[in-house]
């Protein structure tokens, strides 16, 4: 393999392996607020032991999501020389802000939520929680926000040429809101709600199914099932506000989405299929006119297709960008049937009876993890063959001095590195599952005042 590519993998992977930590601390943070907030309401102390529980696990996803995150801010040094130097400008604004309002914030109210159990009145702790839980969106804000910059540059104009020409920032606020930012974000954010919500109906349905902590699971599954129903459907929303977007800025990522190749025609939406880019044909199941409609509901109206584009504006990798992305439209629309005909079942009182169903639960962890992953795989793919849109290409933007066969040194240290922190990772989150919200004893679930008294008391 050349330098780009190993460049394009090593970043890939770093990102990808980084990317199931942040939404988890996101998802988990919305619940931790809810479930302090109604502990502070109603004084159960069941809603406490969740808070505590489910702070344990925060911790844990937060603090690996930190070390790994690190590893890519080197990454833009060592192998994107010229990319770092043209979005310097940018990039250092953004990364300035994230330090200013969300690392400060977390940090300053991390302590509080980890440590402050017992040592400060409960409202000054649902503060500290509410405090950190923003500090982790603010922190999403500006890693979107330099993101999007990418996918939709703003605010701006280029000073010098050739190799050392940067973007340089004319209108702080123009390249905050660049065009496809605020979309982008609250996309990001429901994904990271959704990673939250289901590893929370995970963990106790799994319970539920062994017979563990069966009341307090009950009312958190209850709680979680609402938060995933309901930003599930946002989803729905973002996801085509955010295609409409993708559809008047990158035009051409959109026709890869969908592999629509007629210059200018009424475009196909395919429920799946298969791209062959040689004879720029698709092969699937299609509702013949639908994505025309669902972009201006007329299913006549015509579509940019690939064929507009010279071949080497084109994404390069048609069907990965189409698979990727009908990936995460398929868990998208799957998780809307499974929350609402699980609420249903829940509000008439028979979903705890439906074991087949709580398994199902158990195993759904993976789906919003998966959508979030695929999903910026259809983006940052999509944008190719430009690093920043319609600017700077991917194949002028890594490091001239880099050399293959060190980037592929470090690829296999970081990978080896990454799966010994995945493995601990999971055995770390296994055990506290295992432990559970409080000590069992010998009995498979104990009556909960009686668990609650010994957490009270110590013994």
């Amino acid at each position: 393999m050349d330098t780009e590519v190993l460049a394009r993998i090593q970043f890939a992977f770093t990102v990808a392996y980084h990317y199931i930590y942040p939404p988890l601390s996101i998802g988990l943070g919305l619940l931790l607020v809810i479930f302090e907030s109604l502990y502070l309401r109603t004084r159960k102390e069941s809603y406490h032991l969740l808070a505590r529980f489910w702070t344990r696990i925060f911790a844990l996803t937060f603090g690996i999501g930190v070390v790994t995150g690190i590893v890519m801010e080197f990454e833009f040094g060592t192998n994107w020389a010229v990319y770092s130097r043209y979005v310097g400008d940018v990039f250092g604004s953004a990364l300035a802000a994230e330090g200013i309002f969300a690392f400060a914030l977390e940090s300053g109210f991390l302590g509080i939520l980890l440590f402050g159990w017992n040592r400060v009145p409960a409202w000054v702790h649902l503060v500290s929680t509410i405090g950190v839980f923003l500090g982790s969106m603010f922190s999403a804000i500006w890693i979107v926000v330099a993101n999007s910059w990418q996918q939709t540059p703003a605010g701006f104009h280029i000073v010098g040429e050739g190799l050392d020409a940067r973007a340089e920032i004319t209108d702080f606020w123009a390249m905050v809101f660049n065009p496809s930012s605020v979309d982008r974000l609250l996309h990001v954010w429901l994904g990271a709600f959704l990673a939250g919500a289901f590893l929370v109906l995970s963990v106790h349905a799994w319970y539920l199914v062994k017979g563990r902590y069966v009341e307090i699971s009950r009312q958190a599954f209850g709680i979680a099932l609402g938060v995933a129903t309901f930003f599930s459907l946002a989803q729905l929303a973002s996801g085509h506000k955010s295609a409409e977007g993708v559809a008047h800025n990158q035009p051409a990522k959109l026709a890869a989405m969908e592999g629509h190749f007629k210059a200018s025609a009424p475009a196909d939406l395919y429920l799946f299929g298969w791209v062959d880019a040689d004879s720029e044909t698709v092969s699937g199941v299609r509702i013949p006119g639908g994505l025309s409609f669902l972009l201006d509901y007329d299913t006549e109206t015509p579509v940019t297709g690939l064929r507009a584009f010279p071949k080497a504006d084109r994404p390069g990798q048609v069907n990965a960008v189409f698979q990727f992305y009908h990936i995460m439209i398929g868990i998208g629309m799957l998780l809307i049937g499974l929350t609402l005909y699980s609420s249903w079942l829940y509000w008439r009182g028979s979903l705890f009876d439906k074991k087949w169903l709580l398994w199902i639960f158990v195993a759904a962890v993976l789906l919003p993890q998966i959508a979030n992953q695929v999903g910026w795989f259809t983006a940052e793919m999509g944008r190719q063959p430009w690093v920043v849109y319609g600017l700077l290409r991917t194949s002028e933007a890594f490091s001239q001095v880099v050399t293959a066969n060190q980037i592929l040194f470090s690829l296999i240290l970081f990978f080896l590195i990454y799966t010994l922190l995945f493995v601990l990772f999971l055995y770390l989150l296994n055990k506290k599952i295992k432990h559970g919200p409080y000590d069992e004893g010998n009995e498979a679930d104990r009556p909960l005042t009686r668990e609650i008294s010994e957490v009270i008391t110590g013994k």
